[in-house]
């Protein structure tokens, strides 16, 4: 590209500066792909015959079959995938390597390559978070009629079923592939055609190109579609808040294997030890999704920061867009199914269970329910389960063991039936509004979700 209008060569550290090689080579299965396409759009304009069409492809097919076995020699000079694909096509097809950049640029073939990248990175992430969905939806059914606190602030707060609890990511979850999946519609677009910023000059069938690289769209506008890059920042999006739901279920399970809590038992495989202290179990692949949602997250802010600035059309600030994804990608690749493995072999303790539901006076919202549907108003029903907390506190006694007399000198609705409607039995039973924590509603989510992700 500089033997022509240039007399010097490249500054030593401005060439490693510019140079994209060390990370877009990652794009070469989509760059060879885009350049197929065109190669054969050429052909049918009538710029390049058939047999420079079959040289280019033979070529091509050549370059893939380098990289594949690692002897592709990648080169920092040629500054970026699409260059070091077409030295090598010039050097196995001659002069018809020489034309497969007519009336292309490379500000729509990268933007091609990458949106084809993270169309497919989005499906792959939709397809690890299914996964992860399917092993909590069996964790749920498995572990069914475990009842454990709920947490306000971290205080317990009401009984619910532990099935309940881990349903309550499957929704997450759910909610994450469905913003993968409108990160993947929006990378769905094909921008092949539109040159550096103009639009092509030579007629290119940009129909035939959508068609042919299996795009749902095509660009309207040649200098957005060289300059978008609002695809990139949804599947960061997604990425940042699928990680942040992680982080959230990490910080659960990192709380629930203490010894504090012993409620869950991870497997020795997802677990590390210490360097020092031999009894050490470790919920470090847990830990390690904490650290990795503000990673992301990051990943997210540094690619709006890029994109804020930049005039229209194409600007070099745009090199930074690949890293960020790339990162989220290998990042989604590893951490899902390890939490897949996660909870597919976690172990919980119903013993622990039961013993996490004494103390905390669980029963006290039951109480003033009951009263309330005695007639009394709820604020004085909350008042005066309020009271009976304090008086089984200083008696160190729970709600279920204070006498009836203690109640009754609290309020005379209070009647012998108070007790069997104040257990953790009946307080589960009595949440049976859709989306209560009921054993019948719980069950029902759980084949909700079986249909909806095809478990058997």
């Amino acid at each position: 590209m500089r033997h022509g209008r240039f007399e010097k060569d490249l500054n030593a550290l401005m060439r490693r500066l510019n140079a994209s090689i060390g990370f877009d080579r990652r794009l070469h299965a989509e760059d060879l792909r885009g350049s197929l396409a065109w190669a054969e759009a050429l052909q049918r304009s009538g710029l390049v015959t058939a047999d420079d069409l079959k040289r280019i492809q033979d070529g091509l097919g050549r370059i893939q079959q380098e990289i594949d076995e690692g002897s592709f020699a990648f080169a920092e000079e040629l500054e970026d995938i699409h260059m070091n694909v077409e030295a090598r096509l010039t050097a196995l097809a001659g002069a018809a390597g020489e034309k497969l950049h007519t009336g292309r640029s490379r500000n729509d073939q990268v933007a091609t390559d990458f949106r084809l990248y993270v169309k497919g990175a989005a499906g792959e992430a939709m397809e690890r978070i299914a996964a992860l969905m399917r092993a909590l939806v069996r964790a749920a059914e498995r572990e069914f009629g475990v009842v454990i606190p709920a947490y306000t602030h971290l205080q317990r707060a009401l009984p619910v079923l532990f099935s309940h609890h881990l349903i309550a990511y499957v929704e997450m979850l759910g909610r994450d592939r469905k913003r993968f999946l409108a990160a993947r519609e929006a990378a769905d677009v094909c921008p092949l055609g539109s040159g550096a910023c103009a639009g092509n000059q030579f007629q290119v069938d940009r129909e035939f190109l959508q068609r042919r690289l299996g795009f749902g769209d095509l660009t309207r506008n040649s200098m957005d579609a060289v300059s978008d890059r609002d695809f990139a920042a949804d599947y960061l999006y997604a990425a940042a808040l699928l990680l942040v739901h992680l982080s959230r279920f990490a910080e659960d399970l990192i709380l629930w294997t203490s010894s504090e809590f012993g409620l869950v038992r991870l497997d020795d495989s997802v677990t590390t030890g210490s360097s020092m202290m031999p009894q050490k179990r470790n919920a470090d692949a847990a830990e390690l999704a904490r650290g990795k949602a503000g990673r992301v997250s990051g990943r997210l802010v540094g690619l709006l920061m890029t994109m804020k600035g930049l005039p229209l059309t194409y600007n070099k600030d745009l090199q930074e867009d690949k890293e960020p994804v790339f990162d989220a990608a290998d990042t989604l690749e590893l951490i899902l199914p390890v939490f897949q493995t996660m909870v597919e072999t976690m172990a919980v303790s119903v013993e622990r269970a039961r013993a996490l539901l004494r103390g905390g006076f669980l029963e006290a919202t039951a109480v003033a329910d009951y009263l309330t549907r005695k007639g009394v108003p709820f604020r004085e029903a909350h008042r005066l389960s309020g009271q009976a907390v304090l008086r089984a506190e200083k008696l160190g006694l729970d709600l279920p063991g204070l006498p009836l007399e203690e109640y009754r000198a609290l309020s005379p609705h209070f009647g012998q039936d108070l007790y069997g409607k104040i257990s953790l039995e009946a307080a589960l039973q009595d949440k049976t509004v859709t989306g209560g924590t009921a054993p019948e509603r719980v069950r029902e989510e759980i084949e909700r979700w079986k249909k909806e992700l095809a478990i058997s």
